[in-house]
């Protein structure tokens, strides 16, 4: 996908196929990745009909990063190894851009006592789920042949190949950033590794990038917590829930009490004398 990015993308450019490629990452990223693999998939954030989640999961594989049951496992074991008071640079990102890249978009970490990981019912049982872990690569064929029959090769070139490398490079480099730079509100007791808020990238994100509010309540459906924190993510499940889509959003203001987490900063703190009843 990287080299059909660099060589294709600059081949045949054209400003309709940069379009489509603004337009089908946006849509992919928020629907997809944001809200159905991450907020509703990984974290139950919300409930909704099941159509309806398939079709989000549907979306976040044709990201292009990987399958539902590979991302669950990824973001599960990630979690759980910064949660340790020591954690493996490879998960910590503690190495400089050049190495922590090459590491995390080329290399696998096999642990020899892994964690145990379950999906949980609906999930790992799924046979649509099970189906797009097995074929989650070849989606990107005929969302290719649609561009191509509609927009020729720019629009392949830029809708298959530039938004595939753009969104995996992307997600690993908003992750670095998040776990090594930028302002936080929250600590996490005895964490080895404490995550950081990336607020320029908060709209190429879907909201994702206010890390360290996640970290402090990952079973929020809310990442942009304060006031000026764009989260389209969130917007996005606020939209499902007017039309009767959505239901359970779960918001800091509706979770039982976080303990092991410390206010950090002023906007923290304040939220926090919000919460108490």
């Amino acid at each position: 996908m990287l080299i059909g990015a660099l060589v294709l993308g600059s081949m045949y450019f054209s400003w309709s196929a940069v379009a489509v490629f603004l337009a089908l990452t946006a849509v992919t990223l928020c629907t997809g990745h944001s809200v159905g693999f991450h907020r509703r998939l990984v974290h139950r954030s919300f409930k909704c009909p099941k159509w309806l989640e398939r079709t989000l999961v549907w979306s976040g594989a044709i990201v292009g990063m990987g399958g539902p049951l590979w991302t669950i496992r990824t973001h599960d074991t990630r979690d759980w190894a910064q949660r340790q008071p020591q954690c493996h640079d490879f998960l910590a990102h503690r190495h400089g851009l050049l190495k922590d890249g090459w590491w995390n978009l080329h290399c696998r970490l096999i642990f020899d006592n892994p964690p145990g990981f379950d999906p949980g019912p609906g999930i790992g049982d799924d046979p649509f789920y099970r189906f797009l872990e097995r074929t989650w690569m070849l989606h990107q064929i005929p969302i290719g042949l649609a561009l191509y029959l509609v927009g020729g090769m720019p629009w392949v070139a830029w809708g298959v190949f530039v938004r595939v490398a753009s969104c995996t490079t992307m997600h690993w480099f908003i992750s670095y950033f998040a776990h090594t730079h930028g302002p936080q509100s929250w600590l996490v007791d005895n964490a080895g590794v404490q995550a950081h808020d990336v607020p320029i990238a908060a709209i190429p994100t879907m909201g994702e990038s206010w890390h360290n509010n996640h970290h402090a309540f990952p079973a929020s459906a809310r990442h942009g917590l304060y006031p000026g924190q764009a989260d389209p993510g969130y917007r996005f499940i606020q939209l499902l829930e007017v039309l009767g889509l959505a239901w359970d959003v779960q918001t800091p203001a509706n979770l039982p009490p976080r303990p092991g987490i410390t206010a950090v900063s002023a906007d923290a703190v304040k939220m926090l004398h919000a919460l108490k009843p």
